[in-house]
């Protein structure tokens, strides 16, 4: 068993669990926006911001950036563990993976961040 700091969860099953959450949150949210974009006849740009902007949508769509952010993380960080390894690619592997994950960490947090100045700061 892989145990490692820049796991998500204590441990598989708690990865495991928390992707699965996440993957059921993107997908109501999904479901909800195509729902909205499809019963309205006459969408216009008011509507969707009113539609948008309104704080259970506010809320839903944090929610849904977060889990996004968390079902990534995951998600790379396994094939990362499950690719990026001493028997492929030699001693180097270990700070190749960590470079990725803090890398990908990166990049997380700056969309993380990005998306809540987006929605939040309009």
């Amino acid at each position: 068993m892989v145990t490692s700091v820049t796991s998500l969860g204590k441990n598989g099953l708690y990865d495991w669990l928390i992707q699965r959450a996440t993957a059921v949150v993107l997908g109501v949210y999904f479901v909800v926006v195509v729902g909205f974009l499809s019963g309205n006849d006459e969408l216009t740009y008011q509507a969707w911001r009113d539609f948008i902007t309104c704080p259970a949508m506010l809320i839903f769509t944090s929610l849904a950036l977060f889990s996004l952010a968390a079902h990534a993380w995951i998600g790379l960080w396994t094939v990362s563990t499950d690719y990026i390894t001493t028997r492929q690619l030699g001693s180097k592997a270990t700070a190749l993976r960590l470079a990725f994950q803090a890398g990908y960490m990166v990049v997380n947090v700056v969309y993380v961040l990005w998306g809540f100045l987006i929605l939040w700061g309009a």
